[in-house]
């Protein structure tokens, strides 16, 4: 069972929205309050995406403002270097700042990330500065629901979609739940079931759909037959260490399971599961081995410090795979 894309398109896929700093404590097993040393990395989960995927070979590009400053160079020098195409991030004039995320491991259990959100650039993207001549060359726009929590990203990030859906583009929603950038949970509801119900595949977290359908412990059945309704034709829905489960709209099911690794921290599964998902699904491979390409790369990077600069390469996760499958012969 594969998904189907436009090999006629230049790009891959174009990712919008949020790109940041990660400042990653590089002493373990310690408070943040008793941490003095950092190391910067490229953050935010469509950045990561985007770097991940093109590190596994796709064409990727962005959208997205950076701030006018050091950490805004830094980000976008760091992305065209990983291969994305940055024509399209805009440097932002009105003298916002970069986001930044301080990333506290105590314990592989036990990690935190404290974030500076606050008029940062990458939420003041504005719908003019997205351009319908850049999505209509990708197969796939990704959104990310960071960029939904506050306007005028909000309503760029929705413009985006209705030029996906104008060119035949497919929109791929991840849904990034981050509670501190939003205001109520009817809100980020609301902002949350629009965007599902107009995207093509849909991919979370159980918890992140329980937040999509403001419920406080939702099921996949309740979850699949309401977004079966609208346009999606593919939900992936993660449960942690039980593996993930992918729903087709003609009721076909399909279990990933999740690896065991040596973990270092938690952060960072997200976007590495969703870089080789997509990776795995536009070079035509069918859904289980998607499923199975996503959690060996998620289990690669959170065994590893950063999350954009520990994604892996092609061979990485296939080895990881025959390792994994010679163990459990």
């Amino acid at each position: 069972m594969k998904i189907h894309f436009d090999a006629e398109r230049e790009l891959d896929m174009i990712a919008i929205g949020r790109a940041c700093l990660d400042l990653n404590a590089v002493e373990y097993n310690r408070p943040m309050e008793e941490t003095m040393t950092f190391r910067k990395y490229v953050g935010g989960s469509p950045a990561n995406i985007a770097i991940g995927s093109a590190k596994l070979g796709l064409k990727v590009g962005f959208i997205g403002k950076l701030a006018d400053d050091q950490h805004g160079r830094f980000i976008e020098q760091y992305m065209r270097n990983a291969g994305v195409d940055t024509s399209n991030m805009v440097v932002d004039q009105e003298g916002h700042k970069t986001g930044l995320a301080f990333t506290e491991i105590k314990s592989p259990e036990e990690c935190s990330i404290l974030m500076y959100r606050d008029e940062v650039a990458d939420l003041y993207l504005r719908p003019s500065e997205v351009k319908e001549e850049y999505i209509k060359k990708s197969k796939i726009l990704l959104i990310s629901g960071t960029a939904l929590a506050k306007s005028p990203s909000r309503e760029a990030v929705l413009k985006a979609i209705q030029l996906s859906k104008k060119n035949d583009v497919k929109v791929i929603f991840e849904l990034d739940y981050r509670g501190y950038t939003w205001t109520t949970p009817e809100e980020t509801s609301i902002y949350y079931s629009l965007v599902a119900e107009l995207s093509d595949i849909v991919i979370g977290t159980r918890d992140e759909f329980n937040v999509l359908e403001n419920v406080s412990k939702g099921n996949n059945d309740t979850t699949v037959q309401y977004l079966f309704k609208h346009s999606p034709e593919l939900i992936v829905i993660k449960h942690g260490v039980e593996g993930s489960f992918a729903y087709k709209r003609d009721g076909k099911r399909f279990v990933g399971k999740a690896y065991r690794t040596k973990v270092l921290k938690t952060f960072g599964a997200g976007d590495s599961y969703a870089s080789a998902f997509i990776y795995a699904l536009v070079s035509g491979n069918d859904i289980d081995t998607a499923l199975k390409f996503a959690g060996a790369s998620a289990a690669i990077v959170v065994s590893r410090h950063s999350s954009s600069e520990a994604m892996p390469t092609k061979e990485e996760i296939n080895q990881f795979i025959e390792e994994q499958e010679e163990i459990h012969q």
